[in-house]
């Protein structure tokens, strides 16, 4: 099990990244984040929906392009928890099946990243889902997905879009990586100050966001 903090600490550009797990006294833990290399996806935080959140432009007057940056994150499904990285999130939702959804859904158009689409679904047992639908040759898609029959206390399971910074964004690759789960502040502060945008922290339903562009 790897350390999350010295994880991200040591990675300036993970993209977008998903944590779900359970925390040393057996709550539900999820994290999700966002970071920008532009600065139009810089130019977002996350605000609170009545069944989840969204992200919004801070300054709409800079707002370049809403596509793949404006989306729905987080969303209930019933009593379980989807949280995406686009807008595959309410795909899933009007699916009513993680899966279903994700299988109408690939990587995102934004070549030569062909960022992938990252996915969980926490359920109200403690099980849980996750996916990555990826780029293949000859503009393929490759969809995997990862199921848990829960975390034990302490562990959280990570998943990011990308592998490190580059030119192009090398993919995330293998299975979601085991990690510790610091509290929402020390994810926060691990983050690249330069690249991070916001996080969504949600310990045993208490939510807590963070946005850079709040002055948090």
């Amino acid at each position: 099990m790897q350390d999350l903090v010295e994880l991200l600490s040591g990675n300036p550009y993970p993209g977008r990244g998903i944590v779900v797990g359970k925390g040393a006294d057996g709550a539900p833990v999820i994290y999700y984040f966002i970071m920008g290399r532009s600065s139009n996806s810089r130019n977002r935080i996350f605000a609170l929906e009545p069944d989840g959140i969204r992200t919004e432009a801070h300054d709409p007057a800079l707002l370049e392009d809403p596509s793949l940056i404006i989306y729905h994150p987080v969303r209930t499904m019933g009593d379980a928890l989807v949280v995406t990285n686009g807008d595959q999130t309410d795909t899933i939702v009007e699916a009513g099946d993680f899966r279903a959804g994700c299988m109408q859904r690939e990587y995102e158009p934004d070549a030569p990243n062909f960022t992938p689409r990252i996915s969980a679904i926490v359920n109200p047992d403690g099980t849980f889902e996750m996916s990555i639908l990826k780029h293949a040759d000859g503009d393929r898609c490759t969809r995997e997905f990862f199921a848990y029959e829960g975390a034990e206390p302490g562990t959280g399971y990570f998943i990011s879009t990308y592998q490190a910074d580059g030119n192009p964004l090398p993919t995330f690759a293998g299975e979601p990586i085991p990690v510790t789960l610091p509290a929402p502040d020390e994810v926060w502060d691990a983050l690249n100050d330069d690249n991070k945008v916001s996080l969504y922290a949600n310990v045993n339903g208490d939510v807590k966001l963070f946005n850079k562009n709040l002055g948090d």
